[in-house]
């Protein structure tokens, strides 16, 4: 793993560690090797958006023979995730900071992800806002290249307009199959989906998967 020589961990307490759930690339303009990103060649899952890290970190500790890659833009935010996963020693986590869209489509290979999330986007419900949406046909297409054979976009939203939005996305990339999702007990939720559920709001899902 890389260390920023300007790292936004710099003065953590927990910076030692942290530095090395915190990926930064050499060069941003070049595909990433998995072996630069894992210590283990396991089954790789991003979690586009990973806001806080509580689905990250807890799905890479009941999974540790998968890897873990959560991808956001926002300072804070990369701070807490690798904070926490520093603090419990998950070494099948890494953060990188950066567009979800760019590191779809120009950073991971094709053909490398087994699992993509995409777990409650920001909706966009303004009309002039609506282009800002994450999930659109050419994010879909790019995913479906990320993908191994096999492999899955999983995407909730509590935003019944936008989960609307996404369905008209999702019928102009056939290549996708559209399967069940099934109720998975190690599964975890993110802070987001706890609220809702426990505000008794529905949650909207959808599981495409690559032949």
């Amino acid at each position: 793993m890389t260390s920023h020589p300007e790292s936004i961990l710099q003065g953590d307490p927990l910076s030692a560690a942290a530095e090395q759930v915190h990926f930064v690339p050499k060069d941003f303009f070049q595909r990433i090797t998995p072996a630069s990103l894992f210590p283990k060649d396991q089954p790789l899952e991003v979690d586009l958006g990973c806001g806080e890290g509580a689905f990250l970190t807890a799905m890479a500790a009941r999974h540790p023979e998968r890897n873990f890659l959560g991808v956001e833009r926002l300072v804070g935010r990369v701070r807490n995730v690798c904070r926490i996963a520093a603090h419990q020693r998950l070494t099948n986590v890494r953060v990188i900071r950066v567009e979800n869209s760019y590191l779809v489509e120009h950073l991971l290979p094709p053909g490398s992800v087994n699992t993509a999330w995409v777990l409650f986007p920001d909706p966009w419900p303004k009309r002039y806002h609506h282009r800002r949406r994450l999930v659109q046909e050419p994010f879909l297409r790019q995913v479906f290249q990320m993908l191994a054979p096999g492999g899955e976009l999983c995407v909730k939203t509590d935003d019944q307009p936008y989960f609307l939005w996404m369905e008209n996305a999702f019928s102009q990339v056939p290549e996708f199959q559209r399967v069940e999702w099934l109720p998975d007990p190690n599964e975890a939720i993110t802070n987001f989906e706890r609220r809702f559920l426990n505000q008794g709001l529905p949650i909207y899902r959808a599981r495409l998967r690559k032949p």
